[in-house]
């Protein structure tokens, strides 16, 4: 899944390109070329789909010129993760009516890619036999109010599976707090393993009238009119999570309790936490920077910019193009709103 606009990532992560196409790391390689990469070993190519915006679909194709247009999946319209998972059934069901699926966000950090591949393997492992939906549950470091949380019924099904008593979207700190120390609970990290047949089965059950629009485009694929029925599906299609409208609702969701390492790298504190830091924990990730009385900041300026930064503390600074954000690490949550306001104001995010 490739689709978003990391807002929270402005200014770096714009509308025209967002995070997801971007070196956020510093590695030479974007977040969606690190997350292909990581695949590759254990997924044959002719089997990788990326769905994304139909303005990001040449961006996709030239990061990733391996594989076929066909294989990228251009939504005409964002419509969260639900809509996006069904027309990639829809794709994969006239391939394979069998397959096995891994759903994966084009945009985390993995620390331990060996490890985490291994687990992908044992999580295909389980649900081939089983009309299971299966996640994977990330062990809490830190109480964290930016994730949503998994509590599991503590009865180890297969490996490290156990079945999901309950969904908890983002706490406050002191529930994130309880949840830490009650060891019941695990991070959601938004990956999910399942059969086509399961999760059919489940968009049947728990969101109907999702199912039968991208059935009838299913009906379409391969026809001169497939364009336009896909269009139509999207029209229609109500705007809706895969987590909200199905994970919460089923009883047949299990979670895989993982430590590999992960990040959904959906803030610059995030960001942050990941990255080499110098002796008063400031993360310089770009630029030519020098700072004097300065803690816990997160520092990303253009290649060859050089910046003086003189007393401050647990702050983000970031320049990108034209624009400049300069904002307390404590009130991050608040960069989607500064990015809508901006393009009220001057018309664009850039």
């Amino acid at each position: 899944m490739a689709g978003g606009v990391g807002s929270r990532f402005w200014p770096l992560s714009t509308t025209k390109t967002p995070k997801q196409f971007l070196d956020i790391l510093g590695t030479g390689k974007s977040l969606l070329q690190q997350t292909y990469e990581r695949f590759k070993p254990i997924c044959p190519l002719d089997n990788f789909l990326i769905v994304t915006s139909s303005a990001y679909k040449d961006t996709v194709l030239s990061q990733i010129p391996d594989i076929s247009s066909n294989q990228v999946l251009a939504e005409p319209a964002r419509k969260n993760t639900a809509p996006c998972i069904a027309y990639a059934n829809a794709i994969i069901k006239s391939k394979n009516p069998n397959a096995q699926i891994i759903v994966s966000p084009a945009d985390h950090l993995i620390i331990n890619e060996d490890l985490f591949r291994k687990n992908i393997v044992e999580g295909l492992e389980f649900i081939s036999t089983k009309n299971a939906l299966l996640t994977l549950g990330i062990q809490p470091s830190r109480p964290e109010t930016g994730y949503g949380y998994i509590q599991v019924d503590g009865e180890i099904k297969h490996e490290s599976v156990q079945k999901v008593k309950t969904f908890t979207e983002k706490p406050n700190y002191e529930m994130a707090k309880i949840f830490h120390e009650s060891g019941e609970f695990f991070w959601n990290s938004g990956i999910f393993l399942w059969t086509l047949n399961a999760i059919e089965k489940a968009f049947k059950s728990h969101l109907n009238e999702v199912y039968k629009l991208f059935d009838v485009f299913y009906t379409n694929i391969g026809k001169n009119s497939e364009s336009n029925a896909l269009n139509e599906a999207y029209i229609e299609c109500k705007n809706i999570s895969i987590d909200y409208g199905i994970m919460e609702k089923a009883e047949n969701v299990f979670v895989q309790t993982v430590n590999f390492g992960w990040s959904d790298l959906g803030t610059w504190s995030s960001l942050h936490e990941h990255s080499e830091k110098d002796q008063n924990d400031n993360a310089i990730i770009n630029g030519n920077v020098l700072l004097y009385d300065t803690r816990d900041c997160v520092v990303h300026l253009p290649q060859n910019k050089v910046g003086v930064i003189q007393g401050l503390e647990n702050y983000i600074i970031v320049e990108s193009k034209n624009s400049l954000l300069i904002c307390p690490r404590e009130n991050e949550q608040q960069i989607r709103q500064f990015k809508t306001d901006i393009r009220t104001e001057f018309g664009n995010d850039e």
